[in-house]
């Protein structure tokens, strides 16, 4: 199943804790090399990601030459938007044709998010859903041109408040696209003081008809920020990712690796396994303890044949061999058919019914 057909048929994932759809957004971290691309498909394929996710853009039509940073500069040193995303546009369609072959062959799915109309266009032949940056969450026209390809919309979230969400929503749905949104912290990195994952629990009060996932921008450690979307109702987990953590830059400084996906993973099956069921209702394995630990009740005392049985006549005790104490109503007044020793548990054929 693509993330198209999951955003539109999945109706399930807007309620149930499973295991969530894994986006590997490697965004530019290929820093402009097919090379180094293709391994970053083959490290996502390779740990299990259901998707990898690209940026395509142009800097002259993405930010003014003058636009300001909002990271963190001491990891990322370029000060100027603009230049930063010059370092890393040169990627366009010949390539990311030729990347969404390599990802068909690598058996994952292929995505890369638009920054401008021209991108979207030739995207378009190349996926099955359009990924709408945080950055473009007040982008009307952007957001409405998009919705004209009546694909499936997964919509970050990040530094926006909910009557810009709603307002978001209000024009994707004035297109009838199906949407998924992902709680964003826009914080480069994002401190787990700032995750804020209780927000993910505000999505699913406030749209409730929509699949809500999480874009993660904390730093990788021990996946656990990730663990703990998962079991808040995150049904799509887009992360950063790169070949290598230790590369200044960029997002490299905030992405997980291969190994860090493989981590994920291993805790995420093994945490949902013991999650089990959501239904509560009695497994196979408890039927010894409903026989052996309930309780039946039992004669308190010897009882002779023909006596009407009353309370003080009755104790109950394990196991759960006789009649059960929720029918002690039915039982007191009846009278007996045969002699009861104490401590005999009851059962009907020693009454008159």
């Amino acid at each position: 199943m693509n993330l198209g057909e999951f955003i539109k048929n999945n109706h399930d994932a807007r309620t149930k804790i499973c295991k969530p759809v894994i986006i590997a957004e490697a965004g530019v971290n290929h820093e402009g090399s097919m090379d180094i691309a293709k391994r970053l498909i083959d490290d996502a394929a390779e740990a299990q990601a259901d998707a990898i996710k690209f940026q395509t853009y142009k800097a002259e039509t993405l930010a003014s030459k003058d636009s300001p940073s909002y990271w963190d500069t001491s990891k990322e040193p370029t000060s100027s938007q603009y230049e930063l995303f010059k370092k890393h546009d040169k990627f366009w369609k010949k390539e990311f044709e030729e990347l969404k072959k390599y990802c068909d062959d690598a058996g994952i799915e292929f995505c890369s998010t638009p920054f401008d109309v021209e991108s979207a266009e030739f995207l378009n032949d190349l996926m099955s859903v359009f990924k709408i940056s945080s950055s473009d969450i007040t982008n009307k026209p952007f957001i409405e041109k998009l919705c004209t390809y009546q694909k499936p919309i997964i919509l970050s979230t990040g530094a926006s408040n909910l009557t810009e969400i709603e307002n978001a929503v209000h024009w994707i749905k004035k297109s009838s696209n199906p949407l998924a949104l992902l709680h964003c912290i826009l914080n480069y990195p994002t401190p787990n003081h700032n995750a804020n994952l209780n927000m993910i629990s505000d999505l699913k009060n406030s749209f409730p008809s929509h699949i809500i996932g999480y874009s993660d921008h904390t730093l990788p450690n021990d996946m656990q920020v990730l663990i703990s979307a998962t079991l808040l109702g995150a049904r799509i987990i887009e992360k950063h990712f790169t070949h290598d953590k230790a590369l200044t830059g960029n997002d490299h400084y905030h992405a997980m690796d291969k190994n860090d996906l493989i981590n994920f993973n291993l805790k995420i099956d093994s945490l949902l396994t013991t999650l089990g069921e959501s239904r509560k209702r009695s497994i196979p394995d408890e039927q010894p303890a409903r026989i052996n630990a309930r309780r039946s009740l039992v004669a308190k005392k010897d009882i002779a044949v023909g006596s009407v049985i009353e309370f003080n006549d009755l104790t109950w005790k394990r196991p759960a061999l006789g009649i059960p104490p929720y029918e002690i109503d039915r039982l007191i007044g009846l009278r007996t058919k045969i002699n009861i020793r104490e401590d005999d548990v009851l059962k009907w054929e020693m009454f008159d019914i």
